[in-house]
């Protein structure tokens, strides 16, 4: 990862690869992490929900940033 607060293109590639999505490369990074977290069965919530209390969670540093 790249910093404790930032999450890289390159490493939620690697995690929807890991987890079996597909087209990860052709959307932005908002939108991946969005397609991260329905696949994994949680909200896609990342930029959406101001003072967001849900720990712990990869996209936090950046999303509440």
């Amino acid at each position: 990862m790249a910093t404790k607060n930032t999450v890289t293109k390159k490493d939620l590639l690697e995690k929807a690869a890991g987890i079996g999505l597909k087209g990860g490369a052709k959307l932005r990074k908002p939108e991946l992490i969005h397609a991260i977290q329905i696949a994994e069965g949680n909200t896609d919530c990342f930029g959406r929900i101001a003072n967001c209390a849900v720990t712990p969670c990869l996209y936090r540093g950046e999303c509440q940033a």
